[in-house]
Order: structure tokens, then C-alpha cells, then sequence
């Protein structure tokens, strides 16, 4: 299974990519957690320690790296020359770190690329680790995205099970819905979902009912607004390392299950 999970920013979409990648590894399946969100904090939805986080250098940072692999030529890399199809085979396997429930982390970083036609060495890197992550390896994984899935550049992103979308009821997160669907459909990504985050009322529920049937994107769930989230985010854990039955932990459990359903018809 490969999953991405993008959403307007501050709408929970870490707390639901981690706690998604936990309940598949408790599942008993080998999960590669992928964190291309800027702000790189998918290891706390994760469990894994803010120590060994402190630690971490985006795989499109660590210039070294970059340099290596790109074989860049000339004083400066935007100018010079540099390989196009670097290998990215083994990356996972080196800069993974290791987490509960049978998940590791690798944080991949960003590159505003898009549309754009960029052809920096990072956006590069980035381009070919996620093609080779999507199109080239067995291994399940799911990404953490920011709300611009267009960041991974075009077509990077075929052959994705499933990218869901999370959004809370208010006008601009919900718009954003039909953006990344939009997007989704240009880059040929098959499958489009909504998860909506953050209810209290059952006017907040129906909101976002109401719009997802009018983008005509699948809802798998709703999950409440928990004090847990709050809570474990204060603590420095993860949400379902607190209490793994909080409405929370239990609404993501069961749009797990659907996800599972979903993706096997």
C-alpha cells in the first residue's frame, strides 16, 4: 500500500499520516513513513524522540549528499552540470530511522518545484527518490505531503494507491479540497479521498459532507476534535502512544479500515 496524505496546513494531516503509518505496522506490515512536508514533523506523530529528531538533515539539504549523488560539475550547482537520473536505490536504507510498530522514517524534504520546470539538483534528488519509492519498490509507505502535491513534480506520483486529503470544516481548508483533486488528476494520481478533521457539531460534520459530495470526492471518515491530539502534542508523544482509544485514535483506526477496503476493490 502507498499512501500520501496532504491538507491545508494546521488541518492534522501529521497526526493522521503518522498515526495511519503506526496502525498498518501494528498490521504487520513493513511501513516506510515519508516526510516531504517543509516542516518535517512527521517523527513526533510517530513516537519517535525529539533527541533523535534534532538529528535529522533532509535528505535535500544534506548537500553532500546531493553533490555526491548528482555528480555535480562547476562552481556553482544551479550553473553547472549534473546527472539527471541519480541513484536513489539505497537511500532509504541508509537514512531511514528506525520507529515503533515496525515504521521507519525518512525524511525527504521539499523543493518548490511544481510546474515550474525546475531542474535544481535537489528537486532533482527528490523527483527520483520518490519515483523510485512510488514505481520501483515493493515496500509500503505513506507520505506526509505539504497541500501542494504538484511539489513532486509531474507524474512523480503515479501509481500512488491513494492520496487523502484532510480538511476541517472551514471555507479555506475545504477549498482546498478541489485544488489538490485538481492536481491529483494532472499529475495521474488514481485515487482521491477526504477525511475531515477536527469536528465538534453536527453542523461541522455536514459542512464537510456537504462539500465533499459536491467536489465528488470519497469521505472515509470524521474524526472529533480531541483533547488527546492536544495533550500527546504537549507531552512530546505520540497521540496514540497516550491512549490509543481516544475518539481520536479510534475515528483514524476505523478510516484505516476503510482505506484497506477501498484500495483492494
Amino acid at each position: 500500500m502507498k499512501i500520501a496524505v496532504a491538507g491545508k496546513g494546521g488541518v492534522g494531516k501529521t497526526t493522521v499520516a503518522g498515526t495511519i503509518a503506526r496502525l498498518l505496522g501494528r498490521d504487520g506490515l513493513k511501513i516506510l513513513a515519508v516526510d516531504a512536508d517543509p516542516s518535517y514533523t512527521l517523527w513526533s506523530a510517530l513516537g519517535i524522540s525529539a533527541d533523535v529528531a534534532s538529528k535529522i538533515v533532509p535528505l535535500t539539504e544534506n548537500e553532500s549528499l546531493v553533490e555526491e549523488r548528482l555528480q555535480i560539475e562547476g562552481a556553482e550547482s544551479y550553473k553547472g552540470f549534473f546527472k539527471l537520473n541519480p541513484r536513489v536505490d539505497d537511500l532509504a536504507e541508509k537514512f531511514a530511522i528506525p520507529g515503533p510498530d515496525n515504521v521507519s522514517l525518512l525524511v525527504a524534504g521539499t523543493v518548490e518545484i511544481g510546474g515550474s520546470g525546475c531542474m535544481c539538483p535537489s528537486a532533482t534528488l527528490l523527483k527520483s527518490l520518490m519515483r523510485h519509492l512510488i514505481l520501483g519498490t515493493d515496500e509500503a509507505f505513506v507520505m506526509d505531503m505539504d497541500a501542494g502535491v504538484e511539489n513532486l513534480g509531474r507524474g512523480t506520483t503515479k501509481g500512488m494507491d491513494a492520496l487523502l486529503v484532510v480538511a476541517e470544516p472551514g471555507r479555506r481548508s475545504l477549498d482546498i479540497l478541489g485544488k489538490i483533486r485538481t492536481l491529483a488528476q494532472d499529475i495521474n494520481v488514481g485515487r482521491v479521498f477526504a477525511v475531515g478533521n477536527k469536528v465538534v457539531t453536527p453542523e461541522d460534520a455536514e459542512m464537510i459532507q456537504e462539500w465533499v459530495e459536491k467536489e465528488g470526492i470519497p469521505l472515509l471518515g470524521i474524526i472529533p476534535l480531541d483533547e488527546t491530539v492536544k495533550q500527546a502534542d504537549r507531552k512530546g508523544v505520540a497521540p496514540i502512544d497516550l491512549d490509543a482509544n481516544s475518539p481520536s485514535m479510534l475515528a483514524i483506526a476505523e478510516i484505516k479500515q476503510r482505506l484497506i477496503e477501498e484500495t483492494s476493490k
